[in-house]
């Protein structure tokens, strides 16, 4: 079981497994609570409806408790033996990287789909200069604060690169290994995932071109006034007194 893959992959790290279910009408919750029963420490988020894969990451983001959130397809295709070493490429790369992403390597998807997923990463790649490779792969680290402050729309997990390089931080990367689907049936077709892909992928680029700018910030320091430890005689007078 995937959660069970994730809690052996993260034995020594303090971590929670956040499972967003969106709006599934299987079994995933009692699934769940008996794992929880057994002392994993899992939580199970729910959409009342199904709402799809951008918005089950967010919610996930916005429910997570931790300093870093890893990102994770449920499918079973993403092997969570890859976290810690996308959370220690992270770490490893200091303050000013603001995202590990996972690159599949030995992918098992169809000849057709791996085809067209290589032309829709190699136009994305000259549009927005993100220097990723592969960016549907579903891995990916990146700390909470700036996770919750990127811009959301529907097929933004598709687009973290490109909108972490545009708040001022460095992507790091890392091959990760592809497996053979476990769970579910995929939901997306080539064609209308082209479609939505091309007005994605033209608003992101609008985007990153309103806001290529990012400063360094820093605070210089004001001569401070001494407290004022007795209040003047007429605000001293007029003290008590309530004005509606």
């Amino acid at each position: 079981m995937l959660v069970e893959e994730i809690g052996a992959a993260l034995t020594g790290r303090p971590h929670e497994t956040i499972v967003v279910d969106d709006g599934s009408s299987d079994h995933t919750g009692e699934v769940l609570a008996k794992l929880a029963a057994k002392g994993l420490p899992v939580r199970h988020m729910r959409h009342d409806c199904s709402c799809g894969q951008s918005r089950a990451v967010r919610t996930g983001v916005f429910a997570a408790r931790g300093d870093v959130v890893a990102t994770i397809d449920g499918d079973g295709q993403n092997d969570p033996a890859f976290i810690p070493v996308l959370v220690e490429a992270l770490e490893s790369a200091g303050a000013e990287a603001g995202l590990a992403a996972g690159q599949r390597v030995g992918r098992t998807d169809t000849k057709l789909k791996q085809l067209s997923s290589r032309f829709a990463n190699g136009l994305r790649r000259a549009m927005l200069a993100d220097d990723t490779r592969d960016t549907g792969c579903g891995l990916k680290v990146v700390p909470t604060e700036l996770f919750r402050r990127l811009p959301f729309f529907d097929g933004w997990h598709r687009y973290l690169p490109a909108l972490v390089l545009r708040e001022g931080y460095g992507v790091v990367h890392r091959d990760v290994r592809d497996r053979s689907r476990r769970f579910g049936t995929s939901n997306y077709g080539i064609f209308d995932r082209a479609a939505r892909g091309a007005l994605d992928l033209f608003g992101v680029w609008w985007l990153i071109r309103r806001g290529r700018k990012v400063p360094d910030v820093s605070e210089n320091p004001l001569p401070q006034r001494e407290p004022v430890t007795e209040l003047p005689e007429a605000l001293a007078q007029a003290k008590g007194r309530v004005s509606a």
